[in-house]
């Protein structure tokens, strides 16, 4: 467990998802989280169901951080909240923002550019272990501030701040695409005939094993297709169909438009 004060503004679906996972992990104690929010329902639940602190004012909050996530849309008032941060927080507190398209730079001018910033992307697989949250460090930030708590809800990919909108659209809203993948391919077999709670039970298996497979053998996907796909055989027969569809490009394209969006939340601010 680490020792750190968090204190969270905002307290929507993905802050709750980030402290329910370091929760249940033990990364934290509800004694060390408090959470800032303008919706009061939210509060309320968050205090019912996870035991946190949202009854102190958000000056209480700030005042006692070692770490401050931002957890706020990207199109709310940043430089209001940048100065509550500057008069009320102790100028060792991290900013952590999980703000989509808001650069380092940027929270630099609303937060203090002396101050350790760290922008993360969390992803969206919290409650499972699984998962890369993308992380790019500003110049005043270091791992060993930080590591501790973005570890209690994942796994951890450090990155230039480049890569960090790719990192959105491809590896966060990854995800996505798995389960959209998953939900055709279990269409696809009840089209062809099976009951769907067969077809849904052989879509997982297939996804797990498959991955495993890449995995335990270090093989290239291509590869694995090789060795499963005999000539004119039936594998074979519906990769040609699959080969003469747009799912490969219409897969590129979506990764694409996630990645121009996240670009596009930026602008504003």
């Amino acid at each position: 467990m680490i020792q750190s004060k968090i204190h969270f503004i905002g307290g929507g679906q993905m802050a709750e998802a980030i402290i329910r996972a370091c929760l249940a992990g033990g990364t934290l104690s509800a004694s060390q989280i408090s959470v800032s929010d303008i919706n009061e329902g939210r509060l309320q639940l968050l205090q019912a169901k996870y035991s946190v602190d949202t009854e102190s004012t958000q000056e209480q909050g700030l005042q006692a951080a070692d770490l401050i996530v931002i957890a706020v849309r990207p199109q709310d008032d940043l430089s209001a909240l940048g100065a509550r941060v500057r008069q009320s927080a102790s100028p060792a507190a991290a900013i952590i923002s999980i703000v989509a398209g808001v650069t380092i730079a940027q929270l630099g001018d609303y937060f203090g550019a002396e101050r350790p910033i760290v922008r993360v992307i969390p992803n969206t697989l919290t409650d499972t272990g699984y998962g890369y949250s993308g992380v790019a460090l500003g110049a005043a930030a270091s791992r060993e501030q930080v590591e501790g708590f973005l570890l209690g809800f994942g796994k951890v990919q450090y990155l230039e701040e480049s890569y960090i909108d790719i990192f959105t659209g491809f590896g966060v809203a990854g995800p996505n695409y798995i389960y959209y993948f998953i939900e055709s391919f279990t269409d696809a077999g009840v089209l062809a005939g099976l009951p769907r709670e067969q077809a849904w039970k052989v879509a997982l298996e297939n996804m797990l094993g498959a991955v495993a497979m890449l995995q335990q053998t270090g093989l290239h996907p291509r590869q694995l297709l090789d060795i499963n796909n005999s000539p004119g055989g039936v594998g074979m027969h519906g990769l040609y169909e699959l080969n003469n569809s747009d799912f490969a490009a219409g897969l590129q394209r979506s990764v694409l438009a996630a990645v121009k969006r996240t670009t596009e939340l930026g602008v504003k601010n």
